[in-house]
Protein backbone atom coordinates (compact mmCIF):
# COMPACT_ATOMS: atom_id res chain seq x y z
CA UNK A 1 0.00 0.00 0.00
CA UNK A 2 1.04 3.71 -0.15
CA UNK A 3 2.33 4.81 2.89
CA UNK A 4 0.86 7.96 2.79
CA UNK A 5 -0.88 9.03 5.83
CA UNK A 6 -3.89 10.67 4.43
CA UNK A 7 -6.54 8.32 3.78
CA UNK A 8 -7.86 8.17 0.27
CA UNK A 9 -11.54 8.93 -0.68
CA UNK A 10 -13.84 5.99 -0.69
CA UNK A 11 -14.29 4.33 -4.15
CA UNK A 12 -17.64 4.45 -5.95
CA UNK A 13 -19.57 1.62 -4.56
CA UNK A 14 -21.79 1.42 -7.33
CA UNK A 15 -21.36 -0.65 -10.32
CA UNK A 16 -19.97 1.57 -13.85
CA UNK A 17 -20.16 -0.85 -16.34
CA UNK A 18 -19.05 1.35 -19.00
CA UNK A 19 -16.03 2.00 -16.80
CA UNK A 20 -15.22 -1.85 -16.65
CA UNK A 21 -13.04 -4.35 -18.69
CA UNK A 22 -16.18 -7.09 -18.25
CA UNK A 23 -14.16 -8.14 -15.36
CA UNK A 24 -17.15 -10.32 -13.59
CA UNK A 25 -17.67 -12.07 -17.65
CA UNK A 26 -13.95 -13.39 -17.60
CA UNK A 27 -12.37 -13.89 -14.40
CA UNK A 28 -15.22 -15.60 -12.34
CA UNK A 29 -16.34 -19.24 -12.67
CA UNK A 30 -19.82 -19.87 -13.32
CA UNK A 31 -21.37 -23.55 -13.31
CA UNK A 32 -23.63 -24.94 -15.66
CA UNK A 33 -26.93 -24.55 -12.95
CA UNK A 34 -30.68 -22.79 -13.09
CA UNK A 35 -28.50 -19.60 -12.78
CA UNK A 36 -26.26 -20.17 -16.07
CA UNK A 37 -27.19 -22.19 -18.74
CA UNK A 38 -23.43 -23.22 -19.09
CA UNK A 39 -19.89 -23.81 -17.49
CA UNK A 40 -17.15 -21.15 -17.46
CA UNK A 41 -13.94 -21.38 -16.06
CA UNK A 42 -12.53 -18.71 -14.50
CA UNK A 43 -9.57 -16.47 -16.78
CA UNK A 44 -12.37 -17.42 -19.82
CA UNK A 45 -14.53 -14.99 -21.61
CA UNK A 46 -18.14 -15.47 -21.75
CA UNK A 47 -19.31 -16.71 -24.95
CA UNK A 48 -21.89 -13.98 -24.91
CA UNK A 49 -18.95 -11.36 -24.46
CA UNK A 50 -18.42 -9.10 -27.44
CA UNK A 51 -15.13 -7.49 -28.73
CA UNK A 52 -16.08 -4.37 -27.10
CA UNK A 53 -16.73 -5.61 -23.52
CA UNK A 54 -20.27 -5.72 -23.90
CA UNK A 55 -22.43 -8.39 -23.25
CA UNK A 56 -24.34 -9.47 -26.61
CA UNK A 57 -27.36 -10.81 -25.07
CA UNK A 58 -27.70 -7.96 -21.92
CA UNK A 59 -31.43 -7.48 -22.76
CA UNK A 60 -32.11 -11.54 -22.94
CA UNK A 61 -29.99 -12.55 -19.82
CA UNK A 62 -33.11 -13.90 -18.19
CA UNK A 63 -34.81 -15.51 -21.48
CA UNK A 64 -31.39 -17.20 -22.27
CA UNK A 65 -30.57 -18.93 -18.86
CA UNK A 66 -28.12 -16.29 -17.18
CA UNK A 67 -30.16 -15.50 -13.99
CA UNK A 68 -26.75 -15.28 -12.50
CA UNK A 69 -25.80 -12.52 -14.01
CA UNK A 70 -28.67 -10.02 -13.30
CA UNK A 71 -28.39 -10.90 -9.78
CA UNK A 72 -24.66 -10.25 -9.43
CA UNK A 73 -23.09 -6.53 -8.34
CA UNK A 74 -19.37 -6.01 -8.06
CA UNK A 75 -19.95 -2.96 -5.82
CA UNK A 76 -18.50 -1.12 -8.05
CA UNK A 77 -15.04 -3.59 -8.03
CA UNK A 78 -15.27 -3.65 -11.52
CA UNK A 79 -13.99 0.06 -12.69
CA UNK A 80 -11.64 0.31 -9.62
CA UNK A 81 -9.57 -2.45 -11.30
CA UNK A 82 -10.22 -1.35 -14.65
CA UNK A 83 -9.49 2.74 -13.81
CA UNK A 84 -7.44 3.19 -10.83
CA UNK A 85 -5.31 -0.25 -10.14
CA UNK A 86 -4.66 -0.72 -14.07
CA UNK A 87 -4.82 2.63 -14.93
CA UNK A 88 -7.05 1.75 -17.86
CA UNK A 89 -5.31 -0.63 -19.73
CA UNK A 90 -7.37 -3.46 -20.58
CA UNK A 91 -6.91 -6.93 -20.50
CA UNK A 92 -6.99 -7.60 -24.43
CA UNK A 93 -5.60 -4.37 -25.50
CA UNK A 94 -2.23 -5.28 -22.65
CA UNK A 95 -2.45 -9.46 -22.74
CA UNK A 96 0.17 -9.07 -20.15
CA UNK A 97 -1.94 -7.94 -17.40
CA UNK A 98 -5.11 -10.31 -17.76
CA UNK A 99 -4.03 -12.63 -15.20
CA UNK A 100 -2.88 -10.12 -12.71
CA UNK A 101 -6.19 -8.43 -13.58
CA UNK A 102 -8.40 -11.32 -13.02
CA UNK A 103 -6.37 -12.29 -9.40
CA UNK A 104 -7.22 -9.08 -7.73
CA UNK A 105 -10.42 -8.95 -9.02
CA UNK A 106 -12.35 -10.24 -6.50
CA UNK A 107 -9.99 -9.17 -3.82
CA UNK A 108 -11.08 -6.24 -4.96
CA UNK A 109 -14.59 -6.84 -4.93
CA UNK A 110 -15.08 -8.08 -1.37
CA UNK A 111 -12.89 -5.04 -0.12
CA UNK A 112 -15.74 -2.89 -1.68
CA UNK A 113 -18.46 -5.41 -0.12
CA UNK A 114 -16.57 -4.32 3.12
CA UNK A 115 -16.87 -0.45 2.31
CA UNK A 116 -20.52 -0.61 1.27
CA UNK A 117 -21.54 -2.63 4.75
CA UNK A 118 -18.87 -0.31 7.08
CA UNK A 119 -20.27 3.25 5.00
CA UNK A 120 -23.94 1.90 5.77
CA UNK A 121 -23.01 1.16 9.67
CA UNK A 122 -21.53 4.96 9.98
CA UNK A 123 -24.28 6.04 8.81
CA UNK A 124 -26.49 4.46 11.93
CA UNK A 125 -26.71 6.80 14.24
CA UNK A 126 -27.44 3.83 17.17
CA UNK A 127 -24.08 2.80 16.20
CA UNK A 128 -22.37 5.78 17.37
CA UNK A 129 -20.50 3.91 20.14
CA UNK A 130 -18.61 2.22 17.62
CA UNK A 131 -18.12 4.54 14.91
CA UNK A 132 -14.78 5.48 15.85
CA UNK A 133 -13.63 2.02 15.14
CA UNK A 134 -15.96 1.78 11.79
CA UNK A 135 -14.16 4.98 10.90
CA UNK A 136 -10.46 3.48 11.11
CA UNK A 137 -11.81 0.17 9.40
CA UNK A 138 -13.08 2.44 6.30
CA UNK A 139 -9.36 4.41 5.81
CA UNK A 140 -7.80 1.55 6.27
CA UNK A 141 -10.31 -0.60 3.85
CA UNK A 142 -9.98 2.45 1.39
CA UNK A 143 -6.37 2.21 1.62
CA UNK A 144 -6.49 -1.39 0.23
CA UNK A 145 -8.75 -0.61 -2.43
CA UNK A 146 -6.42 2.27 -3.61
CA UNK A 147 -3.42 -0.10 -3.23
CA UNK A 148 -1.24 -1.52 -6.25
CA UNK A 149 -1.87 -5.11 -8.08
CA UNK A 150 0.52 -6.33 -5.93
CA UNK A 151 0.09 -5.48 -3.03
CA UNK A 152 -3.63 -6.69 -3.73
CA UNK A 153 -2.61 -9.92 -5.02
CA UNK A 154 -1.05 -10.16 -1.40
CA UNK A 155 -3.49 -9.08 1.06
CA UNK A 156 -5.29 -11.80 3.55
CA UNK A 157 -8.82 -10.23 2.87
CA UNK A 158 -10.38 -13.19 5.19
CA UNK A 159 -8.49 -11.74 7.98
CA UNK A 160 -9.42 -8.11 7.00
CA UNK A 161 -13.26 -9.18 6.62
CA UNK A 162 -12.69 -10.54 10.34
CA UNK A 163 -11.86 -7.99 11.61
CA UNK A 164 -14.41 -5.95 10.28
CA UNK A 165 -17.61 -8.21 10.86
CA UNK A 166 -16.84 -7.69 15.03
CA UNK A 167 -17.69 -4.42 14.21
CA UNK A 168 -20.54 -5.21 11.75
CA UNK A 169 -21.96 -7.66 14.64
CA UNK A 170 -21.89 -4.35 17.25
CA UNK A 171 -23.71 -2.33 15.01
CA UNK A 172 -26.22 -5.28 14.09
CA UNK A 173 -26.61 -5.31 17.89
CA UNK A 174 -27.12 -1.78 18.53
CA UNK A 175 -29.33 -1.25 15.99
CA UNK A 176 -31.83 -4.31 16.19
CA UNK A 177 -32.06 -3.04 20.15
CA UNK A 178 -34.28 -0.04 18.84
CA UNK A 179 -36.56 -2.31 17.21
CA UNK A 180 -39.77 -3.18 19.37
CA UNK A 181 -40.71 -6.75 20.68
CA UNK A 182 -38.79 -9.48 21.17
CA UNK A 183 -35.88 -9.87 18.57
CA UNK A 184 -36.20 -13.40 16.53
CA UNK A 185 -32.74 -15.18 16.16
CA UNK A 186 -33.10 -16.62 12.88
CA UNK A 187 -28.72 -16.54 12.58
CA UNK A 188 -27.65 -19.24 9.54
CA UNK A 189 -31.30 -20.92 9.55
CA UNK A 190 -32.36 -23.31 7.18
CA UNK A 191 -35.69 -21.00 5.95
CA UNK A 192 -36.05 -22.64 2.62
CA UNK A 193 -39.67 -22.52 1.14
CA UNK A 194 -40.83 -20.95 4.51
CA UNK A 195 -44.04 -19.60 4.69
CA UNK A 196 -43.19 -16.39 6.29
CA UNK A 197 -46.33 -13.88 4.70
CA UNK A 198 -46.48 -11.35 7.10
CA UNK A 199 -44.08 -12.05 9.69
CA UNK A 200 -43.08 -9.66 12.80
CA UNK A 201 -39.17 -10.14 11.89
CA UNK A 202 -38.62 -6.36 13.02
CA UNK A 203 -35.35 -6.30 14.44
CA UNK A 204 -34.59 -9.88 14.28
CA UNK A 205 -31.65 -11.56 12.77
CA UNK A 206 -31.09 -13.33 9.59
CA UNK A 207 -27.65 -13.26 9.03
CA UNK A 208 -26.54 -16.08 6.05
CA UNK A 209 -30.03 -17.58 6.33
CA UNK A 210 -31.30 -19.43 3.72
CA UNK A 211 -34.07 -17.74 2.35
CA UNK A 212 -34.25 -19.68 -0.74
CA UNK A 213 -37.96 -19.64 -2.47
CA UNK A 214 -39.58 -18.62 1.04
CA UNK A 215 -42.04 -16.75 1.30
CA UNK A 216 -41.83 -13.48 2.96
CA UNK A 217 -44.51 -11.23 1.14
CA UNK A 218 -46.07 -8.57 3.27
CA UNK A 219 -43.16 -9.51 5.85
CA UNK A 220 -41.66 -6.62 7.95
CA UNK A 221 -38.02 -6.80 8.12
CA UNK A 222 -37.50 -3.37 9.17
CA UNK A 223 -34.26 -3.34 11.19
CA UNK A 224 -33.71 -7.17 10.32
CA UNK A 225 -29.88 -7.89 9.99
CA UNK A 226 -29.64 -9.07 6.59
CA UNK A 227 -26.63 -9.69 5.96
CA UNK A 228 -25.34 -12.03 3.90
CA UNK A 229 -28.96 -14.18 3.74
CA UNK A 230 -29.52 -16.16 0.37
CA UNK A 231 -32.79 -14.26 -0.96
CA UNK A 232 -32.87 -16.56 -4.31
CA UNK A 233 -36.67 -16.74 -5.81
CA UNK A 234 -37.57 -15.43 -2.28
CA UNK A 235 -41.09 -13.70 -2.42
CA UNK A 236 -40.86 -10.00 -1.32
CA UNK A 237 -43.81 -8.74 -2.46
CA UNK A 238 -45.38 -6.03 -0.18
CA UNK A 239 -42.56 -6.60 2.49
CA UNK A 240 -41.32 -3.52 4.20
CA UNK A 241 -37.07 -3.56 4.04
CA UNK A 242 -37.08 0.29 5.16
CA UNK A 243 -34.57 0.41 7.45
CA UNK A 244 -33.34 -3.10 6.80
CA UNK A 245 -29.37 -3.57 7.72
CA UNK A 246 -26.91 -4.60 5.23
CA UNK A 247 -29.43 -5.26 2.62
CA UNK A 248 -27.38 -5.30 -0.86
CA UNK A 249 -28.83 -4.61 -4.19
CA UNK A 250 -27.54 -7.84 -4.71
CA UNK A 251 -30.23 -9.49 -2.41
CA UNK A 252 -32.85 -7.87 -4.00
CA UNK A 253 -32.06 -9.11 -7.68
CA UNK A 254 -32.02 -12.23 -6.50
CA UNK A 255 -35.61 -11.74 -5.10
CA UNK A 256 -39.50 -11.18 -6.26
CA UNK A 257 -40.70 -8.15 -5.21
CA UNK A 258 -43.35 -5.73 -7.04
CA UNK A 259 -44.49 -1.70 -6.77
CA UNK A 260 -45.50 -2.45 -3.05
CA UNK A 261 -42.13 -3.48 -1.65
CA UNK A 262 -40.53 -0.89 -0.10
CA UNK A 263 -36.91 -1.00 -0.13
CA UNK A 264 -34.08 1.24 1.26
CA UNK A 265 -33.20 4.66 0.22
CA UNK A 266 -29.62 3.86 -1.88
CA UNK A 267 -31.02 0.26 -3.53
CA UNK A 268 -32.79 0.14 -6.97
CA UNK A 269 -36.16 -1.82 -7.29
CA UNK A 270 -35.07 -4.66 -9.83
CA UNK A 271 -36.23 -4.25 -13.16
CA UNK A 272 -37.84 -7.72 -13.23
CA UNK A 273 -40.27 -7.38 -10.39
CA UNK A 274 -43.60 -6.40 -11.41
Amino acid sequence: MSDSTAAPATPDLHADCASCFALCCVALPFAKSNDFAVNKAAGTPCRNLGQDFRCGIHTQLRSKGFQGCTTFDCFGAGQQVSQVTFGGRDWRTHPGTAGRMFEVFPVMRQLHELLFYVTEALARPAARPVHPELRQALEETSRWAAADAEALAGLDVGALRQQINTLLLKTSELVRAKAPGRKKNHRGADLMGARLAGADLRGATLRGAYLIAADLSRADLRSADLIGADFRDTDLRGADLRDALFLTQAQLNAARGDTHTKIPAGLTRPAHWT
